[in-house]
């Protein structure tokens, strides 16, 4: 029940603030599908029996809540899923991260970072801590309250025994925001 109106009050709020004609600071809900792609090592280029240069390493699934200040910054809560194909394994961060838009224009350029946990879910996951840089590109629909956001994000894991062993990755992501 607790959280049920918990929902309700959350929903309420977003609904008095899509009131606003112009937005420029409220709560906001991001949900997010990045890929990281790796070279192929068993490619050649003379012998084409049908595999290519470039595969697919790996899929992140996020979703964010988060609080946008003003037209430049923003904070959001970040629970994402990781799966890296060749190496088999899952990770799920929950980070915060910061991001800043350099060009504010109708569509924006924009920075961000992040750090936080990898939760340990078990066996199947990794328990340790992540890191993350970004830049990206948002533009707004024709109300400029949502937005489709495009970029690149460069990521370290570090988890195992005292977290000595180390994963980086660089994504390509594709994010709506409902604001």
């Amino acid at each position: 029940m607790k959280q049920l109106s918990t929902l309700l009050l959350l929903l309420s709020v977003l609904m008095i603030q899509a009131q606003d004609e112009e937005k420029t600071r409220g709560i906001f809900y991001k949900a997010s599908l990045s890929a990281t792609l790796t070279t192929n090592d068993n490619y050649t280029i003379a012998n084409d029996d049908g595999e290519s240069f470039i595969n697919l390493n790996g899929i992140f699934i996020n979703n964010t809540i988060g609080y946008q200040f003003d037209t430049r910054s923003s904070l959001g809560l970040n629970i994402e899923y990781d799966h890296y194909i060749d190496q088999n394994l899952n990770f799920l961060p929950v980070y915060l991260d910061f991001t800043y838009n350099i060009f504010d224009f109708d569509d924006q350029v924009f920075v961000r970072g992040g750090y936080g946990k990898l939760v340990d879910l078990g066996k199947a996951f990794e328990n340790g801590n992540t890191y993350k840089l970004g830049i990206g590109y948002r533009a707004y629909d024709d109300d400029f309250k949502n937005s489709f956001l495009i970029g690149f994000d460069f990521s370290r894991k570090r988890f195992g025994f005292r977290q000595t062993e180390k994963l980086s990755s660089f994504a390509i992501f594709f994010e709506f925001m409902l604001f």
